[in-house]
């Protein structure tokens, strides 16, 4: 189950975008935090104030990432060689519940660590029940067989909210997908503006 006790849509209205572009989100109608002074005026936000909401959309968007593991995989990234953003983007997009939804195998990210703690599905024909599992160049990703008829995976796949990155493929007739390549910042479907150059400078400070 989800790390997470509070409401998913609260992030998105304390965070003042629609994080995941979902229609169904109440920021759509109330474009102000939740709570009681949720209509107060804001205070300008300091440098620091604004590379931490950066780094709180980046985070958030990928659903159930702890502070520490986003921490470690910020420092993974630094560690390698070449651009540290691409290698930060490149990095969450290989988490396999980020593969998982953006293959629509299943409507959110939050949706995407369940589907995997449960022993949905299969990487290279093995089970994997651990939503931060790396996934590789060319590993293929699948929905197990006895998985394939739950609501969820149809409903999300017939869904018109999200499209399949050129990075992915897939084949709905046989539920699986392979992971074609890691993927630049450019290439990201986020719905929303990622500012990733300032979770890096939040976290080098």
């Amino acid at each position: 189950m989800s790390k997470r006790q509070e409401s998913k849509y609260k992030i998105n209205r304390r965070l003042g975008v629609n994080l995941w572009g979902r229609p169904k989100s109440p920021f759509n109608k109330r474009e102000y935090g939740p709570g009681e002074h949720g209509q107060a005026r804001r205070r300008k936000p300091s440098d620091f104030g604004i590379q931490l909401k950066a780094k709180q959309k980046l985070k958030g968007y990928y659903g159930n990432i702890t502070e520490k593991q986003f921490r470690s995989t910020y420092e993974e990234a630094v560690r390698r060689r070449g651009d540290t953003i691409e290698n930060l983007i490149g990095l969450l997009e290989q988490r396999l519940d980020a593969v998982v939804y953006r293959l629509k195998f299943v409507p959110t990210v939050f949706s995407a660590r369940q589907f995997i703690n449960h022993g949905h599905v299969s990487v290279n024909g093995q089970r994997v029940t651990i939503p931060s599992f790396r996934v590789r160049e060319g590993d293929v990703i699948e929905v197990r067989e006895r998985s394939r008829e739950i609501p969820m995976v149809l409903e999300a796949i017939e869904s018109p909210e999200r499209d399949v990155p050129d990075y992915l493929d897939v084949d709905y007739g046989k539920m699986r997908g392979s992971f074609i390549r890691v993927p630049g910042f450019a290439e990201v479907p986020y719905p929303v503006q990622m500012e990733p150059n300032l979770v890096i400078e939040f976290y080098s400070r």
